[in-house]
């Protein structure tokens, strides 16, 4: 391979990667300066973050897409930690909050060494939902008031919700000129965001919502400025101030709290939140890459850990990875991790060459772009969306909203954690599932010989306390393969697991691959919701609770309209002659389900539960079956893969029927069965070159009827269809016996 042809690449992209940079600026800008300004820190100290972590983790990061600077996330603890450490005094506690900051980058850079990115995986997704939205309600509180003009609105989120309406009534009553001029900036900056994505003007929209907001609130400044000549129109504290002399007036980190409890306290949680929101992000972005790379997790930790700490050194913010501003630069072309530097670099020029004009920025502008951020990271419609997934989950998020908005972040996640897991239990009637299995290997996956399918079977139970060793398995398969996913031995799949299924699945068909789960359709579901709670039922209970179709269930249902045959999803005790075949002589039948079945009668598909060996030997099975009913005169008969067991069987006295003139077949199958003449009679060559050429499925005859299984367990949607193949092409054959 040609070494230049990387750099090639990387030059040959340079133009793309800069315009994407330039049009993430143009949103990290008034982001910057707003989320900043939302923790009380001085603006600067957002353009900072969004410099330190451009620069840096653009050079030593692990990710390709990613745009890192300051998050959403981090505004309510950052607040938290500058009015709490500061006693009255916000830059106080803004200096004791940089140390704290500086630390956090520490922890962060501890966190990549010992490869701890994983830790994210503990998290239920849930409870992450429910803790996004609190910090989107706590920056709705604050900037609420900031927007409609009034910045001296103080206490914790809970009293500033309560404030919002009075003031909206002292907005309303009898206000000044200043407040009328400033609540309009912020109203109308807020209804021009929400109208955006409506305005269809693709050049239009080559400027991002903020950016728009930004030069239209400077334009207005300006024209009271050159106009009206009223160039003060707004008061200081409604306006955008930055330091004359930003090298001179670099802020000091303060380490005099370091041994304090408070100080530790703030430090993990700026740390958390900083590792959730960060590996969330990148996580997200990495299923947006069009070249469908993946982000070195703990590399990218620790770049952001040195990217915080000189931030914090400089006195800036926490640096995290941001999905917004990613999903802007992978939209707009960006291809390499270069975008995040030229977007770091155009913040620098912007910073140089037009503070004056960043200093007309009105704080209601800034306000209106938070506020609708908080509104996005709070909206109603999360808690609809998660009720129709079911009650539990609601539980779950409003427990952690809650919590969070009455508490601290820390508190908040660490509650909601607690709640998903009393819920589990709750819903499983007892904890020893988890407590039995939790340190237990519960997955199992092997490369299938003759498909080439990757097959993943999960055992117990699966939910976020071990999810990650699911993810481990499923990261080892190249999405573009075939991989079979089964639940047959799991008793509870959880909504984080669910969930994080549906990622893998969307992966692996932009790849082209396949990803189908099985074993879930005997399992009650609360909600029609494909990412609700699945849970195991007594068998006594199969026959009497009404199904939540699975995603297989639905692509079964989908297949038999295309077949024009009848699907009956629901378990059946009727297991019509299945007795009357011998692999069935020393097995007991309990129900089948998923049943298709031709309008002729003569072909029928269907799961089945059986069992084999009896009090602790016993082996509770599912295989999926095809049944041909046919006029054919055929032997009894039973053909299988020759395998360790089949030799056993001939040992035992069971005879292998061979034939001289067809030795591979003679070598790759067990065929047995009383009456040997009929049988090599049945077998002409013509079936025999058919059973060579085809996969090897277990084949049996009871004289009147064919019985085919692929494999003992469940079989997927794609082998269902080669299943159905395999019948058809093997029936055109016995008919022109």
């Amino acid at each position: 391979m040609n070494k230049t042809a990387p750099f090639k690449q990387f030059l040959g992209s340079l133009p793309k990667n800069i315009f994407s940079g330039f049009v993430v600026s143009l949103i990290a800008l008034p982001l910057g300066l707003g989320l900043a300004i939302a923790s009380e820190a001085p603006p600067i100290a957002g353009i900072i973050a969004a410099i330190a972590g451009g620069m840096v983790v653009s050079i030593l990061g692990g990710s390709h897409l990613t745009i890192t600077g300051p998050g959403n996330g981090l505004v309510i603890v950052v607040l938290s930690s500058i009015v709490g450490m500061g006693g009255g005094d916000l830059y106080q506690g803004y200096l004791y909050t940089l140390a704290a900051i500086m630390l956090s980058g520490l922890l962060l850079f501890i966190f990549g060494v010992f490869r701890l990115g994983a830790l994210s995986e503990f998290f239920p997704s849930t409870a992450l939902q429910g803790m996004l939205a609190a910090i989107g309600v706590g920056i709705l509180a604050k900037q609420f008031h900031v927007m409609l003009g009034f910045t001296d609105v103080k206490g914790n989120t809970i009293n500033q919700l309560i404030l919002i309406p009075n003031s909206i009534k002292n907005l309303l009553s009898n206000p000044s000129s200043e407040i009328i001029l400033a609540s309009a900036i912020g109203v109308l900056s807020l209804s021009f965001l929400f109208l955006y994505a409506r305005i269809r003007n693709s050049i239009f929209q080559l400027i991002p919502a903020p950016m728009w907001v930004v030069i239209a609130s400077i334009g207005v400044m300006y024209y009271y400025d050159l106009i009206l000549k009223t160039p003060e129109v707004l008061g200081t504290n409604l306006m955008i101030t930055l330091p004359d002399n930003l090298l001179a007036s670099l802020p000091t980190p303060d380490f005099g709290k370091l041994l304090d409890s408070d100080f530790m306290g703030y430090t993990l949680s700026i740390t958390l939140v900083a590792v959730i929101e960060s590996l969330l992000s990148i996580k997200a972005v990495d299923k947006l890459d069009p070249l469908k790379r993946r982000s070195n997790i703990n590399k990218d930790l620790r770049a952001l850990g040195i990217a915080t700490g000189i931030s914090g050194f400089f006195g800036g913010l926490n640096v995290v990875t941001v999905i917004a501003r990613s999903s802007v630069n992978v939209n707009n072309g960006g291809n390499n991790r270069s975008a995040n530097f030229f977007h770091a670099a155009f913040l620098v020029v912007f910073i140089l060459l037009f503070a004056k004009q960043i200093q007309k920025i009105p704080m209601p502008a800034l306000a209106a772009i938070l506020v609708y951020t908080g509104y996005r990271l709070a909206t109603p419609e999360n808690l609809f969306r998660i009720y129709k997934i079911g009650k539990e989950q609601a539980i779950i998020f409003l427990t952690t909203l809650i919590a969070t908005l009455m508490t601290s972040l820390t508190t908040g996640i660490l509650l909601g954690i607690l709640t998903t897991l009393l819920v589990h239990i709750i819903l499983n009637k007892s904890g020893v599932l988890f407590s039995r299995n939790w340190l237990k290997p519960n997955v199992l996956m092997y490369l299938e010989e003759e498909t080439g399918n990757y097959y993943v079977s999960v055992k117990n139970f699966c939910s976020f306390l071990n999810f990650f060793k699911l993810k481990a398995k499923l990261d080892e398969i190249p999405p573009n393969a075939h991989a079979i996913v089964d639940f047959t031995l799991c008793e509870f799949v959880d909504h984080t697991v669910m969930e994080g299924l549906n990622d893998y699945s969307r992966s692996f068909s932009r790849q082209n691959g396949f990803f189908e789960i099985i074993g879930l359709d005997i399992h009650e579901a609360k909600t029609e919701h494909p990412f609700a709670i699945r849970k195991s039922l007594p068998e006594s209970s199969f026959l009497n609770f009404e199904l939540s179709l699975t995603k297989r269930q639905k692509l079964l249902q989908k297949l038999s309209t295309i077949l024009d045959w009848e699907y009956l999803p629901d378990p059946i005790s009727n297991y019509g002659d299945l007795e009357r075949f011998f692999y069935f002589k020393t097995k007991w039948i309990n129900y089948r389900y998923n049943n298709l079945e031709s309008k002729n009668r003569e072909f029928l598909l269907f799961d089945l539960s059986y069992s084999e060996g009896a009090f602790i030997a016993k082996e509770e099975l599912r295989s999926t079956f095809l049944q041909i009913k046919t006029t054919h005169k055929m032997p009894v008969f039973a053909l299988d893969k020759e395998n360790f067991m089949t030799n056993i069987l001939q040992l035992s006295g069971l005879q292998d029927i061979d034939f001289k003139k067809h030795p591979d077949f003679s070598r790759r199958f067990y065929l047995r069965g009383e009456d040997i003449k009929a049988i090599r009679a049945f077998f002409t060559d013509n079936l025999i070159y058919f059973f060579e050429s085809h996969p090897t499925y277990y084949l049996e005859s009871n004289g009147d009827s064919l019985l085919i299984r692929s494999k003992e367990r469940l079989a997927s949607i794609q082998e269902i269809k080669q299943m159905l193949a395999f019948a058809e092409e093997l029936l055109k054959i016995l008919e022109n016996k």
